[in-house]
């Protein structure tokens, strides 16, 4: 009895129509056929795949072009571009677009018509989506594992929520123009005049133009350079400056700083948290650890505390997770709360799949190649941290350079930008000679021209100029900044 009902279920299913309104689509193709206007109500959100009828797909594309080369668009004009034979529903093609004409809706209802194709039409998307999870889930294929299956349909889903399609598709280059000149206009309006995010330090966004969206940084260096907390310090200047305006359609557009996701895979919430009161109170984390704080330091920590916590800064601590699990936590965030910078601490500490597990080039390259596209597909940028080999401490100079990248193949070719964190100070004060030996006057003027000084350096950058951000550093609060310039400085009295 049981597979009878099955059965029968089935056979329901399988006569099922996909969801469509066919009606609504010939009145609106003919209110744009009667009065062109109508086209642009529903132009910026309606596209000729979201018909469901195929000879109305044709006719609304044929309709746009005719429309945005400025010519006018009527049953007359539109003939022409079919063959004279054609047929549409057993009529001519002249006399299925006078019957569309006929059918017009009236041009206060276009919005609502195109609004009904365009809801019907996500609901077939996920009604695809939907039924190539169940065949693949039931076909089981060796290559495709569960996990796979998983990420596949969270990105298709994720990628119909955004755009309401599931192929890209090209973007035409006028579109693409039309993109840069607001991008430079934004960039205009924006304090600071930058194209990207301000990162909050001076010298490295005049470099960088900001963090731009789509991008994937790299920042590496050394252990005990500061890679972390450079990176927690862009993302709190980020998340601190974060301001949002509400769009007509009731959806919040960022207009400074941002949303930041910190994906922390080698300190806990907790101790990322100590890092960052500390730079902002100027108390040494090792103070507040302790609990060896002043009644007024205390205060000062609690009133940091109050206030940090309206920032958008959000921490995943998660260790050792896999790039697949980042990459739908990730796009779960940007659906649910919104996302402009992403950071993974560190490169090293991810996974890949298990096809790439024991070949350890492999897996980066799987995880440096999966970050650029989540960067292109939330269009957001990330910044990932990366470990150096210990060939740097063999130079003399032992400022980094691209070669110096563990497993530098991939990271270096998938990054668009490359970040470099050196401080001199750090390996001077490990070479400190004899007071008593005549080197040490030579050591201690070098020590002291390096001390509180770090330097960025940009060594690649696709769409700018390579160089060395010069910053401040602040080794007791783990606080980089900018670094007053000698000729800004007050002048000397002796």
């Amino acid at each position: 009895m049981k597979g009878t009902l099955q059965s029968i279920d089935t056979d329901t299913s399988a006569q099922r129509l996909a969801p469509h309104n066919a009606e609504a689509e010939r009145q609106l193709l003919g209110a744009i056929l009667v009065n062109n206007e109508t086209y642009y109500r529903v132009s910026d959100f309606l596209e000729p795949h979201h018909f469901f009828v195929p000879p109305h797909q044709d006719i609304f594309e044929k309709t746009g072009q005719l429309i945005r080369a400025g010519k006018t668009a009527s049953p007359i004009t539109l003939k022409t571009f079919f063959p004279a034979d054609a047929k549409i529903a057993d009529l001519s093609a002249t006399q299925f677009l006078l019957r569309l004409a006929g059918d017009a809706a009236s041009v206060i209802n276009a919005e609502d018509y195109g609004r009904t194709i365009y809801e019907l039409a996500l609901r077939r998307n996920l009604i695809r989506i939907g039924e190539d999870m169940v065949n693949i889930a039931y076909d089981a294929p060796i290559d495709v594992p569960p996990d796979q299956q998983i990420d596949d349909a969270e990105r298709r889903l994720f990628e119909l929520a955004e755009s309401g399609r599931s192929e890209a598709g090209f973007v035409s280059f006028g579109d693409a123009l039309t993109e840069t000149i607001e991008m430079a206009h934004a960039a205009y309006n924006r304090e600071g005049a930058l194209s990207g995010i301000a990162t909050g330090l001076t010298d490295l966004d005049r470099l960088m133009g900001g963090l731009q969206p789509s991008d994937l940084i790299v920042l590496a260096g050394r252990p005990a350079m500061g890679k972390t907390s450079l990176a927690t310090n862009i993302a709190y200047n980020i998340a601190e400056g974060y301001q949002a305006e509400e769009q007509p359609d009731g959806v919040l557009k960022t207009t400074n700083g941002g949303i930041v996701g910190f994906f922390s895979l080698e300190m806990s919430a907790e101790q990322l948290a100590t890092r960052i009161i500390s730079e902002q109170t100027e108390i040494s984390s090792s103070k507040i650890r302790r609990g060896d704080i002043s009644e007024a330091e205390f205060e000062q920590l609690v009133a940091a505390t109050q206030h940090m916590q309206t920032v958008p800064l959000h921490v995943d601590q998660t260790g050792g997770i896999s790039i697949a699990a980042l990459v739908a936590r990730a796009r779960r965030l940007k659906r649910q709360r919104g996302l402009d910078l992403l950071i993974v601490d560190y490169i090293q500490l991810l996974t890949g799949s298990q096809k790439n597990a024991g070949n350890r080039v492999q897996e980066i390259t799987e995880i440096t190649t999966s970050l650029k596209a989540l960067a292109k597909e939330l269009n957001v940028p990330i910044i990932a941290l990366s470990q150096l080999s210990r060939q740097v401490e063999a130079r003399d100079d032992k400022r980094p350079q691209l070669s110096d990248l563990r497993e530098s193949g991939s990271i270096e070719q998938d990054a668009d930008v490359v970040l470099f964190v050196y401080r001199e100070e750090y390996y001077l004060s490990k070479t400190e000679p004899d007071p008593d030996t005549p080197e040490y006057a030579a050591w201690e003027a070098k020590h002291a021209a390096a001390k509180g000084k770090a330097e960025v350096i940009i060594a690649k950058q696709r769409h700018g100029p390579t160089g060395t951000a010069n910053l401040h550093f602040q080794g007791e609060f783990t606080r980089f900044s900018d670094l007053a310039q000698d000729e800004y400085l007050p002048e000397r009295r002796d």
